[in-house]
């Protein structure tokens, strides 16, 4: 696909929550989850802004964990504040995905 990057800067903040609530994770994998389903723009100089946003606005918890391979790392979790912020997203999402789907068929 062609340039997302655009398209995606109002959706990414979701993508990772969403990913989030699937367990505790760090940048890394959440860069590599985001590639795996097609995103492959997406890199870390993306994903670690968007977890510091996060953990300023209270919607992830931080801890840190050992690495065998270097420095510890951050782990991110998704506390409730943040699953609250995923069910709005998710609202919002559904709205705003009906309607273009309704402008889409159109004629």
């Amino acid at each position: 696909m062609d340039d997302l990057t655009e398209l995606l800067k109002g959706v990414l903040e979701g993508a990772v929550l969403q990913i989030l609530k699937r367990g505790d994770n760090y940048g890394y994998e959440i860069v590599r989850a985001l590639n795996s389903v097609g995103f492959e723009s997406v890199s870390q100089g993306t994903v670690y802004p968007i977890l510091v946003r996060l953990e300023k606005k209270r919607l992830v918890d931080v801890s840190t964990q050992r690495s065998e391979l270097g420095p510890p790392r951050k782990v991110y979790a998704l506390n409730p504040a943040g699953a609250a912020e995923l069910a709005a997203f998710w609202e919002r999402w559904d709205f705003v995905s009906a309607r273009m789907a309704q402008i889409k068929e159109e004629k």
